[in-house]
């Protein structure tokens, strides 16, 4: 099934970067499905809950829909763990670009209904609460206040279930074809953040749509204990490859990907075209 490890051969000082290729899209997506829940099952056996930022996109959304179909879901004790999101788009919940609502119907709902999730347990970001109407009309430092809110709450929301200095145990993300990963984009000031007080920020005048989001931060990213990043096609295939050669390159955000104990890339053989 894994077609290769490849060493891209960057010191990454406190923690190990491993890259894993796989033959498939489809056994990429079941592999990343297999790998969260088992690692889930083996942190409930060493500790009392498990915190895991979801990731959206085609390839997230299907990891959970394959999560879903497991039979590795009979093993976890889902009371006792908490899903998050590394970013989220600025709209309304019922919107369907929303990864929190993709989520849901992919997989969260499925637990929710037979009772092993607790509503309590889903950790959605804030949502857009104003009319079509009024974001049509908002300007541009309207939109920034609002988002700058909605930062704020979300923040609020993990210091409160973690604790001041609480860190997510899982954080899952995928790459997009401009090298970007959660919603922090090439060249932004979003990516630049260093101050370690900043857990999550807004973004406006996202250049892919919707434009307004919110996002994780690279430095609170940085103190998640495992990091996974997968990502499926040749069209993301060059910007893997930079962000894999060209560590903490604010031109491929996806570069300052990192875990505290594990930084996990794994790719189908497409993404994986321009390695060496």
């Amino acid at each position: 099934m894994i077609i290769g490890t490849i060493n891209a051969g960057v010191d990454m000082a406190d923690t190990s970067r491993n890259i894993l290729v796989y033959n498939t899209e489809d056994i990429l997506i079941n592999t990343v499905a297999a790998r969260l829940l088992l690692r889930i099952s083996d942190l409930l056996t060493a500790q009392d809950r498990v915190d895991v930022a979801l990731t959206g996109g085609t390839d997230g959304i299907a990891v959970l829909a394959a999560a879903a179909q497991s039979p590795l879901t009979a093993a976890i004790d889902f009371s006792r763990v908490h899903f998050w999101w590394g970013d989220e788009r600025f709209v309304a919940s019922d919107d369907g670009d929303r990864n929190a609502l993709q989520a849901r119907e992919a997989w969260l709902n499925a637990l929710i209904d037979t009772g092993e999730l607790p509503e309590s347990n889903i950790h959605e970001m804030p949502t857009e609460l104003r009319s079509p109407a009024e974001v049509e009309a908002a300007s541009t430092d309207e939109h920034d206040e609002v988002l700058r809110a909605a930062a704020r709450d979300y923040q609020a929301q993990l210091e409160r279930e973690l604790g001041a200095d609480g860190t997510l145990d899982i954080a899952l993300f995928g790459v997009g074809p401009d090298g970007h990963f959660a919603s922090l984009f090439p060249g932004r000031e979003e990516v630049r953040i260093e101050d370690e007080s900043v857990k999550c920020i807004g973004v406006s005048n996202s250049p892919k749509m919707p434009p307004l989001r919110v996002s994780l931060t690279v430095p609170y990213i940085h103190k998640t204990d495992f990091v996974w990043v997968f990502a499926s096609g040749e069209r993301k295939s060059e910007a893997i490859a930079r962000a894999l050669y060209e560590p903490d390159n604010y031109h491929v955000p996806s570069s300052f990907a990192r875990g505290a104990e594990e930084t996990l890339w794994m790719l189908d053989k497409a993404a994986a075209a321009n390695l060496a």
